[in-house]
């Protein structure tokens, strides 16, 4: 009888890990490798050359059709961008343009020296920087493809300025 009991006991708690495994597998949240944008453009060697002049981005990936980029460093961001031209290119959205609805931001550590530094090569600003209420100093340019980039350094934001703007409850 007590062999009966132990071979339940054994059963049970078998099923009941079993079960607590499978449960806890659907509460894992996904392992992600990398996540990035990918922006459709109408002339990917001028964004490409745009990016690595510019911005200092690495080629990790490049084909006749798309191209990955890296930041490098010890915090790298990607961002890709893709040929409209295509067959993978989503049939929804075309290229880039200036009424896309969407902008790059680049957060960086001195966007002064930054802004300096771009604009002392060369590089036409499209906002002058400056320093915001909100608690950025920033500056924009645009890319090639029409696409605003924000460049912009955190800073403390002036007295009570978030006061009036409290969280979505």
């Amino acid at each position: 009888m007590s062999f009966v009991l132990l071979f339940i006991n054994a059963v049970i708690t078998s099923y009941a890990q079993q079960k607590t495994d499978t449960t806890s597998q659907k509460n894992k949240t996904m392992t992600y490798q990398d996540v990035y944008s990918v922006f459709i453009t109408k002339d990917l060697k001028a964004s490409k050359e745009f990016y690595m002049k510019w911005f200092d981005f690495e080629i990790v990936f490049e084909s006749g059709f798309f191209i990955l980029f890296s930041s490098g460093g010890e915090k790298p961001i990607s961002i890709a961008f893709m040929s409209e031209k295509h067959p993978s290119s989503p049939p929804s959205n075309p290229a880039l343009n200036s009424k896309a609805g969407v902008f790059l931001t680049l957060q960086v550590e001195d966007a002064k020296s930054f802004y300096d530094k771009l604009k002392k090569a060369g590089l036409k600003m499209y906002y002058d920087l400056k320093d915001e209420p909100w608690g950025q100093r920033r500056f924009g340019v645009i890319d090639p493809n029409g696409m605003y980039i924000d460049i912009v350094e955190q800073i403390e934001p002036e007295k009570g300025f978030w006061e009036k703007y409290p969280p979505i409850q």
